[in-house]
């Protein structure tokens, strides 16, 4: 399991551990919180081909399906 402070994702890099459609590297682009600044969900933007999604930020915490940094 990766240890992770949500407050830090910002433009953290990502590996995806299974890549699909030829995305494996991918970027935090924003942060999305509640009103007492809890992060919530996270914006991850695929390198190659600029796709984004929004997710979970605890969906990093699997280190069956993320890495940290680009490997």
């Amino acid at each position: 399991m990766n240890r992770l402070n949500p407050r830090k994702l910002l433009l953290s890099k990502w590996t995806a551990a299974a890549p699909q459609n030829r995305e494996k590297h991918f970027l935090v682009t924003e942060l999305f919180c509640d009103e007492e600044g809890t992060v919530l969900e996270i914006e991850l933007q695929a390198v190659m081909t600029k796709r984004s999604q929004k997710l979970a930020w605890q969906v990093l915490q699997n280190d069956q399906s993320w890495q940290m940094g680009w490997r």
